[in-house]
């Protein structure tokens, strides 16, 4: 069902191209918004020292913390979207638009509220040094001030991820990126703002971003035009958008947490250890967004081919997302090992911060492909509606893990290096459960299609 050039057929023809068309502008646009925070730290750390890249980096755990519960929910808005999109239901395609749109507006100014509100009380609970908390605590203030853009980008995002089009929000992305290394250059090097000034510089490029996907949705002539006299949430959708989003945000802000208590772990160091930290954490930012990409890709052309019961279809979009992800994740993760110390150099000059940095870079980077693995199937679970049941497996997997390796073993073995062991173990532990999990759930789907008369034999 396309309709239009951006727009992808998920449902007929081949695979793997498709895949590729709308998981390589995604991956690029993760790139984009990750560049935000990657030109933040390089600015902030080139030209206001060690102590500000400490403090803004010591801000990204507790940030993903606070957001990724609706940023997960936009997950279930994307997988609506595109059930209905797929199946022609025009009427019900709007009515959840509206609702995710209507939904993000609160969501984002909730947020900027929790944000100010409880940046010092978080960062004080994670023992953040006290030559850095002050500028920590500016940075994430003014940060949640643009929440309210972040999250109509993500949601706005989501929907037109739903239809296949991928290409127009890295265009937008695009647009705001650039603006963001202007101004953060503008804030911090002609007008020393420091931190403040890079907080700034991100939230004027979000709401950059914000409108100007808006603004493609209200242009639109397709099902999922958005007018903002019927921006509205409806309960019956949103119920709907929660059981797959709220499940999924559950996941990612747990696992955040626990990200936070490897922050807090790694914060015991001092101030230098969090630099680098921060420095090498970026990097492997850039990996989880090349293979998130890809879990994407296999959520919505799951969603839509479960919409019109091609079961087969679905297998084969797995299979596909596999071999994507192991190779971009292989080779992405290979050369971040290979060149780390280059890439740290790009974010400070201090050797004692580069050594900590490639210290973490040396464990987390190389096996990277099982955390594209350990994704994958809560993805494709996702798509299928279920989202509830993957969640927890990956709670207890990856969380418990990091959770028993931080409080039991690291205690007695206290470096970097062994620190960050616990990102492979939790992967491999996760990766088994999640398997034998989406392996039960396809046997139920292939049984409830066939009984409903939906099932579809064939590619």
């Amino acid at each position: 069902m396309k309709k239009n050039k951006f727009e992808i057929d998920m449902c007929h023809g081949s695979i793997m191209d498709k895949l590729i068309s709308f998981a390589l502008p995604l991956m690029l646009s993760s790139v984009l918004q990750l560049m935000f925070n990657a030109v933040d730290i390089i600015v902030v750390g080139r030209f206001s020292g060690s102590e500000a890249l400490a403090a803004v980096g010591s801000t990204s755990a507790l940030i993903n913390i606070f957001t990724n519960l609706f940023i997960g929910i936009s997950l279930g808005a994307n997988v609506l979207a595109a059930r209905y999109y797929a199946a022609g239901n025009d009427k019900e395609m709007s009515e959840a638009v509206h609702t995710a749109i209507a939904l993000a507006i609160v969501s984002g100014v909730l947020m900027a509220f929790v944000g100010v509100g409880l940046s010092r009380w978080a960062l004080t609970i994670m023992d953040t040094p006290a030559d850095v908390i002050d500028q920590s605590v500016l940075y994430m203030r003014i940060y949640f001030l643009g929440m309210p853009f972040f999250m109509l980008y993500n949601y706005g995002a989501a929907i037109l991820r739903a239809v296949g089009d991928t290409k127009r929000p890295l265009l937008f992305l695009a647009i705001a990126g650039m603006a963001n290394v202007v101004l953060d250059l503008l804030f911090v090097v002609v007008i020393p703002l420091g931190v403040a000034g890079v907080a700034i510089g991100t939230v004027v490029s979000q709401m950059i971003s914000s409108i100007l996907v808006l603004r493609c949705l209200h242009k639109t002539e397709s099902s999922y035009q958005i007018q903002f006299s019927k921006l509205k949430i409806k309960a019956v959708y949103l119920k709907r958008i929660f059981q797959v989003g709220i499940p999924a945000g559950i996941q990612s802000t747990v696992i955040s947490f626990s990200n936070a208590m490897l922050q807090s772990s790694v914060n015991s160091f001092g101030s230098t250890a969090m630099a680098g930290y921060t420095a090498a954490n970026n990097i492997i930012g850039f990996l989880y967004v090349a293979v998130n990409a890809v879990t994407q890709a296999c959520m919505s052309f799951t969603s839509q081919n479960y919409s019109v019961g091609k079961q087969k279809r679905m297998d084969r979009i797995l299979i596909d997302c596999l071999i994507l992800t192991t190779c971009a994740a292989g080779v992405l993760g290979v050369g971040a090992y290979v060149f780390g110390g280059q890439l740290l150099k790009i974010y400070t000059s201090e050797a004692d911060v580069i050594e900590c940095g490639i210290e973490i870079l040396s464990i987390a980077t190389v096996p990277y492909f099982l955390c594209g693995i350990m994704d994958l199937f809560p993805g494709a679970l996702r798509g299928m509606g279920r989202s509830a049941v993957p969640m927890i497996l990956s709670v207890i997997g990856t969380v418990g893990t990091r959770i028993v390796w931080i409080y039991g073993l690291f205690p007695h073995h206290r470096s970097l290096f062994f620190l960050f062991i616990s990102y492979p173990a939790s992967w491999i532990l996760t990766i088994i459960m999640q398997v034998i999990c989406f392996l039960f759930v396809r046997k139920q789907c292939i049984r409830q299609l066939k009984a409903s008369g939906h099932y579809v034999e064939g590619m």
